[in-house]
């Protein structure tokens, strides 16, 4: 996404001494560099974290709240993603240090709320510990999102539950953003295996051959236009209620 006034990547120091100090929330895309089967790039959770938070943005102003986005992290927990080439991971010791020393930086500066924002599902734990540590360790009040979460209705209301992993709903994403990056010769249903009750697996090369769960040939990037936009706007308002209700 182009940079706005609103990106700190673009800013000089001064400029984001300003932005910090007026900002009601600093934003952290988090993604990841990792297989999303045979029609999709690796980028395709960074691409999200970027795109996502860019909609975050542009949205706040009409909901009284000023947001300053942080550069996505584009590497995350991928370890067990690592048995397809092109997957970048950092452990789950680095990833937690990495994202407390981001958000050490940003409180130094004077940061008063992080907003991280996830758009993967292995970077889920250690963000979580990442935020316990800067919330106990810092003067940052740390909020923390799975966007999934928040448009899980939505997405099980449009595409079923087969939209998981390079599925329906992340294929319908990248269609919708960057669809000259989706190989759409190689689009197939995704054949995975039951997931086990009472166990994990290493790696998801032990459920699926191809790397992806659901079907992305029923993808809609028309619906997850309306998709982005209600959750958008259910993020925003959560955040609102949050600093309202004194968190």
């Amino acid at each position: 996404m182009p940079e706005t006034d609103s990106d700190l990547f673009g800013l000089t120091y001064e400029e984001a001494g300003e932005a910090i100090a007026d900002a009601d929330f600093g934003v952290l895309p988090a993604g990841s560099i990792e297989q999303h089967s045979t029609h999709l790039p690796v980028s395709t959770d960074t691409l999200r974290a970027d795109h996502l938070t860019a909609e975050l943005v542009e949205a706040a102003p009409a909901f009284d709240l000023d947001l300053l986005r942080l550069p996505t992290l584009p590497y995350g927990q991928s370890e067990h993603h690592m048995t397809f080439p092109g997957t970048v991971t950092l452990s789950t010791e680095t990833y937690v240090d990495v994202v407390r020393e981001i958000g050490g930086s940003m409180a130094t500066h004077g940061l008063d709320r992080l907003l991280i924002v996830n758009c993967h599902g292995g970077n889920r734990e250690p963000l979580s510990i990442a935020a316990d540590r800067l919330g106990r360790d810092t003067e940052l009040t740390v909020h923390f999102v799975h966007w999934t979460d928040f448009a899980r209705e939505d997405l099980e209301a449009a595409f079923g539950e087969g939209w998981g992993h390079a599925g329906d709903h992340e294929t319908s994403f990248v269609e919708l953003y960057r669809p000259d990056l989706v190989r759409d010769g190689k689009k197939e249903p995704q054949d995975a295996a039951e997931f086990p009750e009472t166990r994990s697996y290493e790696y998801f090369s032990d459920v699926t051959e191809l790397g992806g769960l659901g079907d992305p040939t029923a993808s809609d990037p028309e619906t997850m236009e309306g998709i982005v936009a209600d959750t958008t706007d259910a993020i925003l308002e959560a955040l609102v209620a949050d600093v309202e209700n004194g968190w």
